[in-house]
């Protein structure tokens, strides 16, 4: 499984990290039968052209890539969320959605041009095989080579998954010493609930990462444990949520809201009004809840989110929602992709379409969320990010926006100690990420010493010698001198602390260390009804 908690700090990634959950996330969880997308009765332009060049073209040439990437430049121009999936794509993209895959169980990262293993999975192949963090995969299966700057992850995860059952032979290198594995593939999940805990004696916080077919279930069982443990106030995470599911997100909101409240209705050009509702008596009708969002929340999270605004249901902590209001469902096709059509658009209750405005093409579109940045939208609310959206009354009289995301009842500005693009902080960062993977795997006997996390955030520091490492790593990349100031050096070691504790203990552990910090976490614990 592809390591995804790379520490995107910058600016410059904004734009594309909501690909990831969006290109994936889609909100309608059926699936049209197979078919070609094109007539098989009459040759359209695009197959004629296709069929000239495969007959006449001065060199050989793969007319299947032409036809894909054809597809692909239609789709650019109709909306950003309607997509291409190829064939070797879909299955990927569907487990992930389905919460499970089948490999070998580990998280990588690729560090230094080699496929390196940052977490074996509780309970999967790669802990039976032996498999420890720290390993690094030469090679799969004899012939495959795995050291290449050039790999694709897409081509690293082929390698490594396949069908459940099957095995893969793997050459890796541990401590200077080469080692060959067979590891028996088995079916892995992916689990849509982070984490759930309580924050303190009254308040519970569920942390959901996506919306897909099991993530209903694991946020039942564990809102039951919470209140198994007389939790009184709730506090959901859906930062960095890019959504999935739309019946995901509905039947979430049917715990919460009471009574027969409309929950969302979808309408298209060519599909009619379909509309959501609560239908039965939820598990947390009364409770104080909180909803945090950001800028990279999207979709099912807006949906979500949207339901329980418009009926005063819960207070919105944090910043302006991405703005995807656009539902996407997905057609297969005779080649073995799909296309992740666009056939409709989502209303809130109050009527409120949150999808923001795509007419300046997809590049535009994927860069607006670094232009909040730019602009000042995410340092400070009071800015145009309200002028001249539709405004709608709740039923308390309180004013809600529409066009372009959810606006949050309680702003929380990012900070902008590491999103400084005057200054080197990419370079910083592109050192200082490589340097947490170098400190942890060649600090493993004293790091080891640490028996829990609590010991470990509250004793653990960083030596001159570190710092200067730091340094050393960021100034390898071209650019002016990097300058560690003292306010940055203490955001520094809270990251490192973050990622070491997720690497030494668990998610778990590394939330709840996280969140002692959190602004987002500080402000919703405070709010009272």
């Amino acid at each position: 499984m592809q390591h995804k908690s790379r520490m995107s700090l910058m600016p410059v990634v904004f734009a594309l990290l909501f690909l990831v959950g969006l290109a994936m996330g889609y909100a309608l969880n059926n699936k049209a039968g197979g078919g070609s997308i094109f007539s098989k009765n009459k040759n359209t332009t695009l197959q004629e052209i296709s069929n000239l060049i495969q007959a006449k073209y001065v060199d050989p040439i793969a007319v299947d890539s032409l036809n894909e990437y054809a597809i692909e430049e239609m789709l650019r121009h109709i909306d950003p969320h309607s997509v291409y999936i190829p064939p070797i794509d879909l299955q990927a993209v569907n487990n992930e959605m389905e919460g499970q895959f089948v490999g070998i169980g580990i998280i990588y990262d690729v560090i230094d041009d080699t496929v390196t293993v940052i977490n074996v999975l509780k309970n999967g192949p790669a802990l039976k095989a032996g498999i420890l963090v720290g390993d690094k995969i030469l090679k799969a299966n004899d012939t495959i080579n795995l050291v290449n700057k050039n790999q694709q992850a897409k081509e690293i995860r082929n390698y490594l998954r396949g069908k459940e059952g099957s095995s893969v032979k793997i050459y890796l290198k541990r401590n200077q010493q080469f080692k060959e594995v067979n590891i028996t593939r088995a079916s892995i999940p992916i689990p849509s609930i982070d984490v759930a805990y309580k924050l303190d004696s009254v308040t519970g916080y569920i942390k959901i990462n996506k919306f897909a077919e099991r993530t209903y279930e694991e946020f039942m069982q564990s809102l039951e444990a919470l209140q198994k443990q007389k939790m009184d106030k709730l506090i959901i995470d859906l930062r960095e949520n890019g959504g999935g599911y739309m019946s995901a997100a509905t039947a979430i909101a049917d715990e919460l809201l009471a009574g027969d409240k409309l929950i969302v209705y979808t309408q298209g050009n060519k599909s009619e009004r379909a509309v959501f509702q609560c239908k039965k008596e939820g598990l947390f009708e009364k409770g104080e809840l909180i909803v945090l969002i950001d800028e990279n929340s999207a979709s099912a999270s807006e949906v979500l989110t949207g339901a329980l605004q418009d009926w005063d249901r819960a207070t919105i902590v944090g910043r302006r929602s991405f703005g995807k209001g656009l539902v996407q469902q997905q057609f297969n096709l005779s080649n073995g992709g799909a296309i992740r059509l666009t056939v409709a658009r989502y209303y809130t209750p109050l009527g409120r379409n949150i999808q923001k405005p795509y007419t300046n093409g997809v590049e535009a579109y994927k860069e607006e969320v670094l232009h909040r940045f730019i602009d000042g939208e995410l340092s400070n609310q009071e800015s145009k990010s309200l002028v001249g959206k539709p405004v709608y009354k709740t039923p308390k009289g309180k004013l809600v926006y529409g066009g372009g995301g959810i606006i949050p009842d309680y702003f929380i500005p990012i900070d902008t100690i590491l999103m400084d693009t005057s200054k080197s902080n990419y370079k910083l960062m592109m050192g200082f990420n490589k340097f947490i993977y170098q400190y942890f795997f060649s600090h493993q006997i004293e790091l080891k010493k640490y028996t829990n996390y609590k010991t470990f955030y509250q004793t653990f520091k960083l030596t001159q010698e570190d710092w200067r490492a730091i340094e050393i790593n960021a100034n390898k990349h071209k650019g002016s001198e990097i300058y560690l100031s003292p306010e940055l050096k203490v955001v520094l070691e809270q990251k490192l602390k973050e990622h070491l504790i997720k690497l030494l203990f668990s998610t778990e552990e590394y939330y709840k260390y996280k969140n002692l910090n959190d602004a987002f976490i500080k402000k919703a614990t405070m709010l009272n009804d």
